[in-house]
Parts: C-alpha cells; sequence; structure tokens
C-alpha cells in the first residue's frame, strides 16, 4: 500500500462503546490514565459484552419493543425477505442466499479515538443463521427456533465481536487459557529489506493469533507460527471474526473443502453467500457505481496493490454510518498494525473518492 507505513499507535484513553437508549445516549466516562506508557483497556458497555439483559428501550423509561407478530414483504435487489413490526418500523432483514441476518435492537456507538474521529452509531446487530435464507423460510422450525433465541438478544453480535481487535481491546481467555479476543497485530514486520517491500508480511491466520493448531474439515491442520502470534492479516481477521468467533465454516486455503476461503480474492470470487456488488473486474472502471445496498456485516473488497495483478487484495466488513453520514468500515491493516476503523493510511469510508471508495470493487453478504 502507498505511504509511509506506521506502527500500531497506544491509546491514551478508553475506546467510548455506548448504548444508545431511545431517550438518548448511555455513556462511560474516560479511564484516567495510569501511566504515560500505559495500555488502557477497552470496556464493553453491557450490551456489547452480553452482561446486560434488560431492553434498552425500557432502561430510559419508553416503551418496549414492538413484539407482535409483524408482516413480512418481499425486496429486490437483493433479493430478501422484510419482517416489520406492527408501527411500520424494520425488525430484521434476510438476504436470499445468505446466513447473516440483520436484526434491529438497542443503538450502539463504536468509536477509535486513537485513530479518527469518526464514531458510528448503530442499531443493527448482525447475526449468523444456521441455514442460508430463502423466500419461505419464516414458516420453517429452523428459523422460528433461531429467531426466538436472538430477537432480543444482547449477546455479542458479529460487530461487537469485530471491535475486540482493535487497538487497546482487552484480552479474553476461554477455559483452556487461549486467548481469543484482544488487541490484535497485522503481521511480523518484514525484515527483508527488499526495495518496495511491505513493512509487515500478511499470511496470519486467525489460528496464528490464537497461537494453536486448527483442524480443518478436509483433514488439513493449520499451525500457527510463534512470530505471528496475536496476529491476524485482513483475511485473518474476517475468518476469525466470522468464522472462529461466529462458527461460519472455513476452507483451509482458497482451493480446499467449502466455506470462506483463505484470501480476500478467494472470499470475492467464492460461490459462498450472495453477492450484493458483483465483481466485474479489477480496474478504476470496475469501481461500484453506487453503494446504497450495503449494510453493517457485509464484506467488501478491494484492489490496492498493482503488484497482484488480477487478484483483489483486502477484505473489510461494514460497520455502518458515522455520525456525519459517511458508511464505514472495518479491517486489518498494516500501516496501524492491526484492526481498525481509523484514518492512518486512508480513511475508512467507502463513500466519496477517498483511497478506499476509489478501491472497492466488490461485495457480498455471507
Amino acid at each position: 500500500m502507498a505511504g509511509k507505513k506506521k506502527t500500531r499507535p497506544v491509546l491514551s484513553g478508553l475506546v467510548v462503546l455506548g448504548l444508545v437508549a431511545t431517550s438518548g445516549y448511555l455513556t462511560v466516562e474516560l479511564r484516567k490514565q495510569e501511566e504515560a506508557a500505559g495500555v488502557p483497556e477497552i470496556a464493553n458497555v453491557g450490551v456489547l459484552d452480553g452482561s446486560d439483559r434488560a431492553d434498552g428501550a425500557a432502561k430510559a423509561g419508553g416503551k418496549g419493543r414492538d413484539k407482535g407478530a409483524g408482516s413480512w414483504s418481499r425486496l429486490e435487489n437483493p433479493a430478501r425477505s422484510v419482517l416489520r413490526g406492527s408501527d411500520g418500523q424494520v425488525r430484521a432483514v434476510f438476504t436470499d442466499g445468505a446466513r447473516t441476518a440483520t436484526l434491529a435492537g438497542p443503538a450502539r456507538t463504536f468509536a477509535e479515538p486513537s485513530s479518527t474521529s469518526s464514531k458510528v452509531s448503530t442499531t443493527d446487530w448482525v447475526r449468523l443463521m444456521p441455514e442460508p435464507w430463502k423466500k419461505g423460510a419464516d414458516k420453517q422450525k429452523w428459523f422460528k427456533d433461531w429467531f426466538a433465541q436472538y430477537e432480543a438478544s444482547k449477546e455479542d453480535d458479529l460487530l461487537a465481536i469485530a471491535f475486540q481487535y482493535v487497538a487497546g481491546a482487552k484480552q479474553k481467555k476461554d477455559q483452556q487459557g487461549t486467548v481469543y479476543a484482544g488487541d490484535a497485530n497485522f503481521g511480523p514486520l518484514n525484515t527483508s529489506g527488499a526495495e518496495g517491500g511491505d513493512l509487515r508480511l500478511e499470511q496470519s491466520d486467525f489460528y496464528d493469533y490464537l497461537g494453536v493448531p486448527y483442524p480443518f474439515r478436509d483433514g488439513v491442520t493449520g499451525q500457527p507460527e510463534t512470530m505471528r502470534a496475536r496476529s491476524v492479516d485482513c483475511s485473518g481477521y474476517m475468518r476469525m471474526v466470522f468464522g472462529y468467533r461466529a462458527r461460519y465454516p472455513l476452507m483451509s486455503s482458497d482451493n480446499s473443502g467449502d466455506g470462506l476461503p483463505r484470501t480476500a480474492n478467494g472470499m470475492a470470487r467464492s460461490d459462498q453467500g450472495a453477492d450484493i456488488l458483483p465483481l466485474t473486474g479489477v480496474s478504476a472502471k470496475d469501481r461500484p457505481t453506487g453503494i446504497d445496498q450495503l449494510q453493517p456485516g457485509d464484506l467488501v473488497f478491494f484492489k490496492l496493490d498493482t503488484r497482484t495483478a488480477q487478484r483483489l487484495d483486502h477484505v473489510g466488513m461494514v460497520l455502518g454510518y458515522d455520525t456525519e453520514g459517511h458508511l464505514l468500515f472495518v479491517s486489518s491493516r498494516e500501516e496501524v498494525n492491526g484492526p481498525t476503523i481509523g484514518d492512518v493510511g486512508g480513511v475508512s469510508r467507502l463513500d466519496g473518492n477517498g483511497y478506499y471508495a476509489k478501491t472497492l470493487r466488490s461485495a457480498k453478504r455471507l
């Protein structure tokens, strides 16, 4: 990627993750800095770590969310089913061929003040269904059971999971003591000294971050490299969020097994999910003309590096609209050494004519 490479900045305060109720914002105070060189934690606020099971609207003193049977309708481009409450408000959106579903819930604010002044406030909660959606699935038992479990759930969704790897995010460990979340790097420094070489090495997958072998369904076992500990490149980050954490099937490579491929190029060209912005080519003239169809949780694919020929070389996930109306995405980048919605190396906006907006080539809803 063009531009001077920078190492990952250290936060000077907490990233604020606010819960917005219907009557206004619920915020947390910034923790005072203990030491100049200290690394602060990121505190989840209730709904972001599943500890607050109360309904946001009820806590605000307002009416609870409409729990009626609701009404279903069909929309096109992309083909999808929309569930509305008796008040006419959208409660959920399900896209044909995709397992990711968007459910309405209490609003949250995602911010990364070390790298950007942008903040994304959203009422969208993006979750993974056990089967791809198709017209009429609302009448099937698997969906009814799933929707009953997650309609009002405050457990971590894909957006909350993604933000558990940005700068300063506190570590989380499973029962075996494996760190499965926390501030992630992009990859180790490139010490080859080659002119024009990248600052940091790619090819750090989710199992490198975990530091434990991972058996794929095709019989291949991913072996972590010590030098890549706590690291995920752009596609490794998406595989961590969607695959290891949300349990979307994972391929061991771009060519073996079924599920989410290893690389950004493999993901973009696979038959998984629904193509929201179909890939037509990798040149500047192939940039999508409109992004209105995108929604939080969608994978977005970019052509950044001429050295990769016809391959797409970067992937991120749509997070939502910031408070200024710009559509932001989160991805793992070498400029800041890890996952970010920041402005270092290019503003994280999909609209306009910034670095990433101009290099966007396609989008997929898994």
